[in-house]
């Protein structure tokens, strides 16, 4: 186990993952922890949240200052990643050639270790940016040949989820009904973020050498139920309404010319209806964590009454 002075850096620090991680860090006792984002809004709610943090906004496609903080560090986080967007050169700017750039700085200031957070979609069906990128950038960090382990977590939810079950359950606040493409019951394989962060912690004192982890979620849920139990935990009313997948398509089409960065895009929905699963394994066994079951994690995420308030820019 790492001691609580060994500095370790987190790219990607103000998403989703990242501030559940730092949180983590620190609840562990970790004193020196770098966090690194470009977003100010949310690397503001960052420094307000865990104060005591490094905070360093940093566009990592960019070389900067930003590469003096890997100066002594003990283990990388390398987290970041662009989720939905409207072109590729957006998926390869902030997967890709990010990435590069975060591995020499790595490399230039000799760090020993890299835990490298990927995705389920490397093994998807889908042909989408973000499939695509993902898979380079697992290349990337490979092809580097500095230790490593990489993480495969399918879609995740938590605290300050702003793209996933946490916009579905805005979207259920805010909207008269909620549409549902086909049937809905497209099978889901949910992973909650507090499971996953302890993962991710026992891979940085462990440090297994080249490792290769799918951490999925190991309830298969259907599309449809998800958003029945969130509705259920929440106390929403918001009637559920089946929506053929033509007209579903057509309305984000249509979102995705009047809005500069959709919430949920054609390709998404695209990947959304495929049927499949992805690999897991006991990871509950292999690194000593209690899978949280799906409602109760609902549960933790939305009815918490601090974290469940605080909403994430897209």
């Amino acid at each position: 186990m790492l001691a609580p002075n060994d500095k370790v850096v987190v790219t990607g620090a103000a998403g989703l993952v990242g501030q559940n991680l730092v949180r983590h860090l620190k609840i562990r006792g970790h004193e020196s922890v770098i966090a690194l984002d470009k977003h100010p809004r949310n690397t503001a709610v960052l420094r307000a949240e865990v104060p005591g943090v490094e905070v360093i906004d940093a566009d990592l496609a960019e070389p900067g200052e930003w590469e003096r903080s890997f100066e002594g560090a003990r283990v990388l986080l390398l987290n970041h990643a662009q989720i939905s967007g409207l072109s590729y050169e957006e998926f390869e700017r902030n997967n890709v050639v990010s990435t590069r750039n975060v591995l020499r700085a790595a490399r230039d200031w000799e760090v020993p270790y890299i835990v490298h957070i990927s995705s389920s979609v490397v093994h998807s069906k889908a042909d989408d940016f973000y499939s695509r990128s993902k898979t380079v950038q697992e290349e990337v960090v490979q092809s580097f040949g500095l230790p490593h382990c990489i993480l495969r977590p399918t879609l995740m939810f938590g605290w300050f989820d702003r793209k996933h079950l946490g916009w579905l359950r805005r979207f259920l606040d805010r909207s008269p009904l909620f549409p549902v493409p086909g049937d809905g019951a497209f099978i889901r394989q949910p992973l909650y973020a507090g499971d996953f962060c302890k993962i991710v912690l026992a891979c940085m004192d462990e440090q297994p050498q080249g490792a290769v982890f799918d951490i999925s979620g190991r309830e298969e849920i259907t599309y449809i139920d998800m958003i029945r139990i969130i509705r259920r935990v929440t106390g929403a009313k918001t009637p559920i309404v089946r929506l053929p997948y033509p007209v579903f398509w057509a309305l984000l089409w249509l979102a995705g010319k009047a809005l500069r960065d959709p919430p949920f895009t054609t390709q998404q929905l695209e990947a959304l209806v495929i049927p499949e699963t992805f690999p897991t394994f006991d990871w509950p066994a292999r690194f000593g964590v209690r899978q949280t079951p799906f409602e109760e994690a609902i549960r933790a995420t939305f009815l918490d009454p601090v974290h469940s308030r605080i909403e994430l820019e897209f």
